[in-house]
């Protein structure tokens, strides 16, 4: 499972970065187009087949994340109709949002921002 974890999620990693060095795309798009990857295959149910395969290497990447919220929003829009679109996803990914900006915060603390010279 190791293994499968590895390759799938370096092969995520890979297309990322052919996508940025090739194609000169930023990184703030290849992440939209991740996250927007994910969230069109886990909403039509392929990613999950991903998943039972890679584990982590699959929901770890940018397109884990997406996959989340889809199945977030899906989750909620059973249970709490047409405003599960709005909560679904934050309340699935919570966890993670939160802990992003926890650590985001506690790392800018830490380090002392440099000024860029033009």
């Amino acid at each position: 499972m190791i293994l499968k974890a590895f390759i799938v999620g370096g092969l995520i990693c890979c297309i990322g970065q052919i996508m940025k060095k090739k194609k000169k795309i930023t990184s703030a798009r290849i992440l939209v187009t991740f996250v927007t990857i994910g969230c069109i295959l886990g909403g039509l149910g392929l990613y999950q087949h991903l998943v039972n395969f890679a584990g982590c290497g699959a929901t770890v990447p940018l397109t884990g994340f997406g996959n989340l919220l889809a199945k977030g929003v899906i989750s909620d829009i059973n249970s709490s109709g047409f405003l599960g679109i709005f909560t679904g996803g934050i309340k699935a990914a919570s966890g993670g949002i939160a802990a992003a900006i926890f650590f985001g915060y506690f790392a800018s603390l830490l380090s002392k921002p440099k000024i860029k010279k033009q």
